[in-house]
Order: C-alpha cells, then structure tokens, then sequence
C-alpha cells in the first residue's frame, strides 16, 4: 500500500438503457428512487442522462443512465460489470418480492453470499441488479425518497457491483492501489461461468464493496449493461493523487474533465471496465433547489444555448407523480 488518498467506494454507476420513459417508470416508480437530475449525456447531445438516487443524491446512491433507444440489447460478459447491488433495510426482502410480483419485475430466488441474503432481478432493459438486506447504521449518510417506497424498505444506496474479468490479478492489484481491501472469497453458485468470487472492501459505508469474478464469457455493450462505474475522490486533491497513482498500473487516465455536477478522471481498467474517479462537489443541488431535483432538464455549461435544438431531439418524458 502507499499513501495515496484511499476511495471510500462507488460514487456513481452509468448504464445503458433503450426506451427512456419506461426507464425512468421503473426507476423512479417501481424501485422507489428520486430522479435528482435530468439532463444529456454531455459526449452526446442527443440522449437524455438521467440520475436516480437518495433523497438529496448523496455520493453512492445514483445509478445513471443513457437511454439510447436505437442501441441494440446488450450481452454481459468479461469486462463489464455484470451485477449492480443496492443495499436494502434487513427484513426487507419480503416487501420487495411481494412489489416485484405486483409489477411483474423478473427476479430469482434469493441468494447467501458472505452472510448476507441476495435478491436478484432485473430491469425492464435486462440489467442485472440485487438487493442485499442489510444493518442500516445511525450514522449512515443516505437520506431515503419516500414517495413511492416507505423508508423502512427503501434503498439506501449501492452495496456492490460485480466486476467479470478474464484475468483478475491487474484488476486485483489496482484496486488495491485504490485503496480496497480483499475481506473473503467463496464460490458463487447459481451466478455466473466464473469461479470464486472474491470481495473487496473500501473505507466508507455505502457502495463499499467490488466483487471480482474470473470468466471468459464474451459480452457487447448495449442495453441492460453497465457503460461505467465511477469510484469516489472527494477532493480534487485526492483525484489527482489517485490518478498519479493508477497510472502507475499501464492505465491511461484522462485529464480531470467537468461534469458540471462533480468532476471526473476515466479510463479502463486492465481487463477493460471503463472506471471513473469522481469528486463530491459540487452536487446535484448546484443548480437547483433540493426540493426541485429533476424537474426540469438541466443543460450545464454552453448546452444552455441550445436549449431549443436539444429538447426537440429528445423524446418527451413524463416523471411519475404518487398522487
């Protein structure tokens, strides 16, 4: 280990998506998160880029997407993250089976995996994802949205996601650099062509954990996967230490660019998932009142000029109202 500032875990996850309206139904109605930010993926113009998260958006609860409709289904495979978790209140699991039923969302039966009890299913776009029920501390940084899901069920922010790898000991090694820790390996039935899954741990308490799993299963972009996950570095001091020092592992990170919400060093791990180092600030709260997240499209920098062109590419979309 050096001293290079270490991650606290996951800030963000960004997939994939076709149809966006029915993304954000699912999303927003169906698993019970808030769309803090609605906006265009700022590399392409064209496609929405929706933010589902907590109550105010806290750091490692947002998962993203792109809702690229015209994009082909996706196939998970080696270098992707197959798997995103969300953390979910103990006790839980049998108001979210019973939802699930209710909304006809496809999930499997549960799973133990280190000790703790796993339920997967997947989104309307074929994503994998889990919900592992778990001890919710006091002093826990997320703020649940209660507008469809009461807070004694609702997700509290990633858990994990799983990363597929053809040959795990660079990625291993990396992370490590990053300042995760390896807390168990056991093998992992009923998941994937993979061996055993090996755990990694960060320092915080949400989204604090990466599983490593070994296989040659071949896998293409589109949607129902994961486009990128995106690690903590809360200060622009600690970015770029972080950059210096994964830079040393035959990565090309990019230059820090804005992402007027937080900015972001990229590049691809050794066996190709697409990371991303993300500082806290300045938030989604930047530029609107918490109380007004998502209701209108944000175009951040010098997209607001083009606000007229932007919006009549883009399909209109209706954010669900529990009323």
């Amino acid at each position: 280990m050096t001293d290079t500032p270490a991650t606290p875990g996951i800030h963000h996850v960004t997939c994939i998506a076709g149809d966006p309206q029915r993304n954000m139904d699912f999303w927003v109605e169906t698993l019970g998160l808030r769309l803090v930010k609605r906006s265009i993926n700022q590399d392409d113009p064209s496609t929405y880029h929706f933010f589902f998260a907590d109550r105010e958006g806290t750091p490692g609860t947002s998962m993203t997407f792109f809702p690229w409709e015209n994009m082909r289904r996706g196939k998970v495979g080696t270098g992707q993250v197959s798997r995103t978790a969300f953390r979910v209140p103990e006790g839980s699991l049998d108001y979210w089976e019973a939802r699930f039923d209710e909304y006809g969302v496809d999930y499997q039966d549960r799973v133990d995996r280190f000790g703790e009890t796993v339920l997967p299913f997947t989104d309307p776009d074929g994503l994998p994802i889990e919900l592992v029920a778990v001890e919710i501390p006091d002093d826990d940084p997320t703020v649940p949205w209660t507008e469809f899901v009461p807070a004694e069920h609702a997700i509290r922010g990633f858990h994990s996601v799983t990363l597929w790898l053809g040959d795990p000991f660079q990625t291993e090694e990396l992370l490590r650099t990053m300042g995760f820790e390896v807390v168990g390996t056991e093998e992992s039935p009923g998941d994937t062509p993979g061996d055993e899954r090996t755990r990694f741990a960060a320092s915080g308490l949400v989204g604090k954990y990466v599983d490593v799993l070994p296989t040659i299963e071949g896998g293409r972009q589109g949607h129902g996967t994961v486009h990128h996950v995106a690690f903590q570095t809360p200060t622009d001091e600690e970015q770029e230490a972080m950059r210096t020092a994964v830079s040393r592992h035959s990565v090309r990170p990019t230059n820090q660019i804005d992402r007027h919400w937080f900015r972001s060093v990229y590049f691809r791990e050794p066996n190709g998932v697409l990371f991303e180092l993300a500082t806290s600030d300045p938030g989604y709260d930047s530029d609107e009142p918490l109380d007004e997240l998502g209701e209108r499209l944000v175009l951040p920098g010098e997209f607001g000029s083009r606000r007229e062109a932007i919006e009549a590419g883009l399909t209109d979309v209706t954010i669900p109202r529990n009323e």
